[in-house]
């Protein structure tokens, strides 16, 4: 059984959602990024990585800004990987790196190709990949190459995907789906979609894989709202922006991992 599967297995048998905190590498620098995604880790059941890359086209502008931060910075591909070795030397949580296409195929444009990648982040220590613009019918090179080198591989369904769809991309999938909330970029919003359950409830109709929910989750009610449906919750742009503000993540964080029980109160 793979780190991913253990968390959410672990998840499940606590009665609650997997928490899975994002964070830009090398935001707002390299010692602090390191620091917040140690203290995360203490709460989180997955972290997720996001490689800075300059036309971030799924996010929205607090992501892209620590982005543009870290590459302004000289964050690069190889020292992502460099960060991410240096969180598993540390913890045995499940790690995964979020990424575009285009650092792929520049990282691979080689003799090594896209298994290269792949192995590479691997060898840093990583359990997947996240892969937001990459469609699972135009991965026909790298799903070998991640299938060999045993990383999940996780692909993004949305509102608007269709039945015939869904079936394709969470077949594609290993360790868990990644559901989008909305149609449109990351980034906090004040409510979550009135059909995120219905989401959910389509994608596991056609996969027996965990379902996460990310692109929206601002706060601790919208966490329990999608804790309560899905088996994962994903946060990314409410952390990046208390960074921003100069905040540690720590109590933020363990407000939202508090949020992911599935426990329902009586009124």
């Amino acid at each position: 059984m793979s780190r991913i599967e253990r968390a959410f297995e672990r998840a499940r048998a606590e009665g609650r959602a997997a928490f899975i905190p994002f964070l830009t590498a090398g935001f707002p620098d390299e010692r602090r990024f390191l620091a917040e995604a140690r203290a995360l880790l203490e709460v989180a059941d997955v972290l997720e990585v996001g490689l800075p890359y300059s036309d971030p086209l799924g996010d929205g502008p607090t992501i892209q800004r620590a982005s543009e931060r870290a590459l302004a910075q000289g964050m690069t591909t190889r020292k992502t990987f460099e960060l991410v070795a240096e969180l598993r030397a540390q913890s045995d949580k499940a790690i995964v790196l979020m990424t575009y296409y285009n650092p792929i195929y520049c990282y691979s444009h080689g003799a090594r190709g896209e298994a290269g990648f792949v192995a590479d982040l691997k060898a840093a220590g990583a359990d997947g990949v996240i892969l937001p613009d990459l469609p699972p019918d135009e991965a026909d090179t790298l799903l070998p190459a991640a299938r060999a080198a045993a990383l999940d591989t996780i692909f993004l369904v949305a509102p608007t995907s269709t039945d015939a769809r869904l079936k394709l991309v969470t077949a594609a999938c290993r360790g868990f789906v990644y559901a989008v909330s909305v149609t449109g970029v990351t980034g906090a919003r004040a409510a979550l979609p009135e059909d995120v359950p219905n989401l959910v409830r389509r994608t596991k109709a056609v996969s027996d894989l965990p379902v996460a929910v990310g692109f929206g989750v601002a706060h601790a009610q919208s966490a329990r709202a999608v804790a309560a449906v899905a088996d994962g919750v994903v946060v990314g742009s409410a952390l990046i922006g208390a960074l921003e503000r100069g905040e540690a993540l720590a109590p933020l964080a363990r407000e939202l991992a508090a949020a992911c029980s599935k426990e329902v109160t009586a009124p």
